[in-house]
């Protein structure tokens, strides 16, 4: 099988394990972890952002407040899977152990470093667009004035 693909299923390559079945099917969880981690940290931001902070202030407060589950959760799959990746028990199975791992480690990072960041530039897009919105319909619709006939 062809060694290319994201992160995730470069890592059984690196170890001198073959892609098979077992390295997708570790994509599955490490899929769903991540983003739930991501909402959670943006789901906090958007509540912290309605309640009047920057875009900045508010993403900080959600990543702060969602830290310790996010690292909780990871941790315990990360640990789940260490001795299927280390090989204890079948080697057939150890590219999923490996891809799970591998996966959870680097997409922890992008969770805590790209999501954030992430957060602040689209906010400063959304921004930008409404006054371009703003502007467009100013200058295309007619004002309403107040009719003199009345």
């Amino acid at each position: 099988m062809k060694r290319s693909g994201p992160f995730t299923l470069q890592v059984p390559a690196v170890f001198g394990v073959e892609l098979n079945t077992y390295s997708f099917v570790g994509l599955i969880p490490r899929i769903g972890i991540v983003k739930k981690n991501a909402i959670m940290q943006i789901d906090f931001a958007l509540v912290a952002q309605r309640e009047g902070k920057s875009p900045i202030d508010a993403i900080y407060q959600g990543c702060v407040t969602r830290f310790r589950p996010i690292m909780m959760t990871t941790l315990a799959a990360l640990m789940s899977a260490l001795p299927i990746a280390l090989g204890v028990g079948s080697d057939t199975r150890r590219p999923l152990g490996l891809a799970v791992v591998g996966g959870l480690l680097f997409s922890q990072l992008v969770t805590l470093f790209l999501t954030p960041i992430l957060f602040v530039y689209l906010d400063g897009a959304q921004q930008r667009l409404q006054i371009v919105a703003r502007s467009i319909r100013e200058h295309l619709l007619p004002a309403r004035r107040p009719s003199l006939a009345q």
